[in-house]
């Protein structure tokens, strides 16, 4: 749109850097002949709260190694990879992810339908691993004039900051609607909600990028507002194999001269 202001803010944290000299200048040994060489080398991702690798419309976190080749009179020659780091969430070890949450919510109906909803809800945990179940237990009290239907709402929350403004992003993950309960009934109803493999796990450590998800249960009712309780979900890596705990060989950077 003709005369239309637009302002862009920018934010860039930096968490670690990290150099490894392998061909050291200086002690006569500098100079590397013809033919391919190998030079293994590992690095050792420092042990602090880092948050997970992350990429989003507006923001992303990124984790690189970068190779230098100087060549004397020559411009040097520079590869880089990209590689993804994941922080593991530990079940046992932080009690909040294991914290069950409980809520209430009771509603009156006006308008076009007449008596009360409510629910009483339920889930065992905090922190649930990518591919896991969230077990829903939700014990509904319909006393209106209209049948209810217990509905689920699995939705990501991400926040960008930069110079004192946040920029919000919301997608609803999955939707899933229970089974109908007539007028003047009670119900308990439990229902498993599957996190995707594919979701991106949660970021809480970042000064810049939060990732938050939301798990939303509500009542949907005909002609009136939904009552609803909304659950702060925390998604973990996918659960690693017993195995995958083994010591990986370190990387190694081929240089051609």
């Amino acid at each position: 749109m003709y005369g239309r202001l637009i302002v862009t803010y920018h934010n860039k944290e930096k968490y670690f850097s990290m150099k490894q000299v392998l061909i050291q200048e200086g002690q006569g040994n500098n100079v590397v002949g013809q033919g391919s060489h190998v030079f293994p080398f590992t690095f050792q991702i420092p042990a602090q709260d880092l948050p997970s690798s992350f990429k989003g419309s507006h923001g992303k976190i990124q984790y690189s190694l970068e190779a230098n080749l100087s060549r004397g009179m020559r411009v040097d020659t520079k590869a880089k990879a990209m590689f993804t780091l994941l922080c593991k969430g530990n079940l046992n070890i932080d009690p909040m992810l294991m914290t069950a949450q409980h809520s209430i919510t009771n509603k009156k109906m006006k308008l076009f339908t007449s008596g009360t909803v409510g629910m009483d809800v339920n889930i065992t945990k905090t922190g649930f691993h990518q591919g896991e179940g969230i077990k829903v237990v939700a014990c509904i009290q319909n006393t209106s004039s209209r049948e209810v239907k217990p509905k689920y709402c699995l939705y990501k929350k991400y926040s960008y900051f930069a110079k004192q403004k946040r920029k919000l992003e919301t997608k609803v993950i999955l939707k899933e609607v229970g089974d109908a309960i007539p007028p003047s009934a009670g119900q308990t109803v439990t229902r498993i909600i599957t996190i995707p493999p594919a979701t991106c796990a949660s970021i809480l450590n970042c000064n810049i990028i939060k990732a938050e998800y939301r798990l939303r249960v509500y009542l949907d009712v005909k002609y009136a507002s939904d009552p609803e309780i909304k659950f702060p979900i925390v998604v973990l890596p996918a659960r690693l194999e017993p195995d995958d705990g083994e010591h990986l060989p370190a990387p190694t950077f081929s240089v051609f001269a």
